[in-house]
């Protein structure tokens, strides 16, 4: 794959998809490193104020500045919450950065005109939706999209409940689903309900963690 002793920094502002992310990786890129930049006091901060603040922004440019220094090849964001905050990266790094929500709406915007987002953070539905509507622009789609927020589902996941987040999710994927062309889970801690739902939702649902190890592939490519 020409990736070999590639070096890769996942920037993390909880811990929810430090072991998916490191397994998932671990099996599918052997030949690359992995760094994980852990900094949970980020989403935290982004929840209590409601929005991607300047202070947070900054932290995060501070990181992947770091990265770059270490010796990164690629910088990976996994926050849909901060993913604004990985577009400005990508003005002051000279290496790639990798989203890993940008794929995943650039797919939805393919498959139909009415995309719904569900999500268990407000904080992440806001910067989805808005991910979404730029791709429309760029490829010049007309789209409608539809927001589903599973309010305190990620709380409880947080708690250790894993069960009761993912029935409660569930069931607001399973209503989106009937109310649009492509359901987006804008946040990749709720990938883990793709495997329960595949065949029985009418449209396609679609999740970032399904697309990350082809677009660090095509990243450490270029």
């Amino acid at each position: 794959m020409g990736n070999t002793e590639k070096t890769v920094f996942v920037l993390h502002t909880s811990f929810s998809l430090v072991d998916v992310l490191s397994k998932l990786f671990g099996e599918q890129l052997p030949n690359i490193r992995i760094v994980n930049i852990i900094d949970d006091s980020l989403l935290d901060d982004v929840r209590t104020a409601g929005c991607l603040t300047a202070s947070v922004t900054r932290r995060l440019v501070g990181h992947a500045q770091l990265a770059e220094s270490a010796g990164a090849d690629i910088v990976f964001n996994t926050c849909s919450s901060v993913g604004e905050a990985a577009d400005l990266m990508r003005e002051v790094l000279e290496i790639p950065v990798v989203k890993i929500d940008e794929r995943m709406a650039k797919d939805a915007i393919s498959i139909g005109g009415k995309v719904a987002v569900v999500a268990t953070l407000p904080t992440t539905l806001d910067p989805t939706v808005r991910l979404i509507q730029r791709k429309a622009k760029e490829a010049g789609k007309q789209i409608e999209i539809r927001r589903y927020l599973v309010e305190g589902a990620f709380d409880v996941l947080m708690s250790g409940d894993s069960q009761k987040h993912d029935q409660m999710v569930s069931a607001e994927i399973e209503r989106a689903a009937q109310e649009s062309d492509v359901v987006v889970m804008a946040q990749a801690s709720m990938a883990r309900l793709s495997p329960q739902l595949e065949g029985k939702a009418p449209v396609p649902l679609l999740s970032s963690l399904s697309t990350v190890v082809e677009e660090l592939e095509r990243a450490l490519k270029e």
